[in-house]
């Protein structure tokens, strides 16, 4: 079976880049990668039992889907019993998928879905060299939609019995379509170590704006952000971009 829907993730990718410029795809993932050391910071091994409540939230609210919900969490949960979460699902001792299923059962103030969200950017952005990141832009189990889903064969499973097993089968996935779009060309942004991560965003952005064109009225469509804004609002890294944007191109220009 082929995983990758080559055709349309190339198509998706032209219409990238008649909606953005390199320079904005680069920006975005610069953008991504200091999201991702601030949580690597933050979240090591060694210092996470010493981060402040502050800092968490902050960290907390660079998560999308999550922005609008750490208050709610905050009053869920004690800031110890945060931190053992969030520590027992970066480093417990056993297997990935059990980690992730206690956590998203365990997490409350929210709905079930959002722990889906709120622990796979935990484990990308913090260990981004082991783990992927799944939100439900890339993949939503309940609609069955998404930018994975987008550019990834329908044959191609990723329902599962639990969440943990669902993060399982979309790992698998995320790993073709990094292969592929290595190959093909259209997961080449940046450094390359979060491209797929803007890409995908692209992606699913692309999609908002044609569901909405055929649904909304004209007038609506108007105050729609254009795609770079809506990628980095679903990357949480909005803003930082008008810094992250000067000093990519002030290195280019330097360079």
């Amino acid at each position: 079976m082929q995983v990758v829907d080559t055709q349309s993730a190339t198509e998706f990718m032209r219409e990238v880049m008649q909606q953005t410029s390199p320079a904005d795809l680069d920006a975005m993932e610069h953008a991504v990668g200091r999201k991702s050391r601030s949580f690597q910071q933050s979240l090591a091994r060694e210092t996470l039992t010493t981060l402040s409540p502050e800092a968490l939230k902050e960290l907390l609210r660079q998560v999308f889907s999550a922005r609008r919900r750490v208050p709610s969490i905050c009053e869920h949960h004690s800031h110890e019993e945060l931190l053992r979460l969030i520590g027992d699902l970066l480093y417990g001792g056993d297997a990935l998928a059990p980690r992730f299923d206690r956590f998203c059962a365990e997490l409350k103030g929210v709905d079930e879905p959002l722990g889906y969200d709120l622990a796979g950017e935990l484990l990308h952005y913090t260990l981004p060299d082991q783990y992927w990141l799944w939100t439900r832009w890339m993949w939503d189990p309940q609609n069955q939609t998404g930018a994975l889903r987008l550019v990834t064969s329908e044959e191609l499973e990723l329902q599962a019995g639990s969440p943990g097993e669902m993060y399982l089968k979309v790992g698998e996935a995320v790993a073709f379509v990094n292969a592929t779009g290595e190959a093909a060309g259209f997961t080449r942004i940046g450094d390359r170590r979060f491209g797929l991560d803007v890409f995908l965003a692209c992606v699913y952005g692309i999609y908002t704006y044609t569901v909405l064109r055929m649904r909304m009225t004209q007038e609506f469509n108007k105050v729609m952000p254009q795609l770079p804004e809506l990628a980095r609002r679903l990357l949480g890294v909005w803003e930082r971009f008008g810094t992250s944007r000067r000093e990519s191109a002030g290195g280019r220009d330097a360079g």
